[in-house]
Formats: structure tokens, sequence, C-alpha cells
């Protein structure tokens, strides 16, 4: 029969889940049996459009929510909640990347109060509002299945640092502190807590930089498959630890980079 990769009965909510990662995760939770709830910010139509393509009102809900603070991210759960009676899944993929270098002795305190706020400040509101929730639900019927999954997505750059882009670092750092800390306190709870960190990958934000003439075959050199990743490979690891067969994974930072964090 094989191995399945399914997610029946499941409410997932996928944080900037109109674009990108967050659309390719969106899609295949859908494809996986999952009910899924995302949020936007600017992007109303192509958020209307994956509503409808992933089975309309009754499989996919989409909310206009700005995530930039604690209450931002606690309401974003109440919204998904009130949509599908319950929350399994906690998929934290939102965040800023200032795309001009910024040295730090010359960037703006507002910059760097702008990203703390969206990537770290916002992710606290959603996990204690999403784990208040899961707690609340009770243990799955099935003791093999965990009460709750929740995967934070960090990046390369939270592992290794990136020059005059001290900001967005700082923030993927913390996501993987955080990912640990919270694994420590949840999984006896029966919450799992696991963390991904993609390298290059192919979507809007990181267009203009792959496709610089100059830019974009220095990044490819320094991945060792030799290209930069898709949305859908992405997807991928997020949907396994949601899963039953990675049950056992809690705590992990799961590197999605073509080897890129091996060489430095």
């Amino acid at each position: 029969m094989g191995v399945s990769l399914v997610l029946d009965g499941k409410v997932a909510l996928v944080t900037g889940g109109s674009r990108g990662i967050g659309a390719e995760i969106v899609r295949t939770f859908i494809e996986a049996g999952a009910r899924v709830a995302f949020n936007y910010r600017q992007a109303r139509e192509r958020a209307e459009a994956l509503v409808r393509d992933s089975g309309g009102p009754a499989r996919c809900a989409a909310f206009e929510q700005e995530l930039s603070s604690p209450a931002d991210g606690r309401a974003l759960v109440s919204s998904a909640v009130s949509a599908f009676g319950r929350l399994d899944i906690l998929v934290v993929n939102h965040g800023i990347w200032p795309a001009a270098d910024a040295p730090i002795a010359a960037m703006a305190e507002e910059q760097w109060r702008s990203t703390l706020a969206v990537n770290l400040d916002s992710v606290f509101g959603l996990v204690q509002a999403a784990v208040g929730q899961m707690q609340k639900q009770g243990p799955p019927a099935n003791p093999a299945y965990a009460t709750g999954h929740i995967v934070l997505i960090s990046s390369t750059a939270g592992q290794r640092g990136e020059a005059f882009h001290a900001d967005y670092a700082v923030t993927k750092g913390a996501i993987i502190s955080l990912t640990k800390s919270l694994s420590s306190e949840l999984a006896p709870r029966g919450i799992r807590v696991n963390c991904v960190a993609p390298g290059w990958v192919t979507t809007e934000m990181s267009a203009p930089a792959l496709k610089d003439p100059e830019l974009g075959p220095k990044i490819a050199a320094g991945i060792p498959v030799g290209r930069p990743g898709t949305p859908r490979e992405i997807a991928g690891p997020v949907l396994f630890l949601c899963t039953p067969l990675a049950g056992f994974i809690s705590g992990e930072v799961v590197n999605v980079n073509g080897g890129a964090v091996l060489v430095g």
C-alpha cells in the first residue's frame, strides 16, 4: 500500500500563506487532507484564488491580518479556531528580510525594531495562543498521535549569521532557540515543536538576488547541489514533521538548503 503522509481531520494555521513558501505549504497540507487557515497582508487576490483552488471556505480560509505584535498573533489564532473549531498544527512561516544592505553602524533603529516585531514579537503571540488551544483540546484518542505540532521556519542565516542583515539573522537565530526551549517544555505535554531552516529558495523575495548577473552565480556556487531550492522542497519536510512518522522528532532543526550550511 505504500507510505502515506496524511493529515485527515487536522486543522492547520500557516502564517504568510498567500505566496512563496507559505502558499506551497498551504497547498501541500490541503493535498494531505487538512483544513488550512492562513493570513495575508496585501495579496488579497492571491489569497482568494488560493482558497478557491484549495476547495473553498469549507477546506481553506484566508484572513487579512498584520503580524507585528503578540496581540496580532493571538488574533490570528482566534480567527483560525473560529473558522474550523480547533487547531492541531501551527506553521510560523511569515517574516520580513529588508533587502538593502545595512551595516550595523548605520542600521536605523526603526528597521531593527520593525524586523524584531514581525519576526519575533508576533511569533510569541501565535505560539502562546496556539499552545493554549491545543492543550484545551486535550490529547487525541490514539496515543501514538501528538496533541499538536508547531513548525517554526528559520534560515541558514540563523545559524551562521548574515553580514549587513544582522536584524534578520538575529531573529532567525532566536527562532532556533525558541524551538529548543518550546520542545523541552511542551514535548512532555504531547506537543511536538521543530524547526525547518531553508537556504536560498526561488521565491519573489529572493528573485532580485538570484537573478542578479553577478550575485546569482555566486549564490549557486555556494550551494553544493548547485541550485536554489523550490517552495515544494520546503513544504515537504514541513508536512513530514506534522505526521505520525515524525512522532519521535522534537526540538530539531531540519536544514533544507542543498548542503549550503555545511560549507560556510
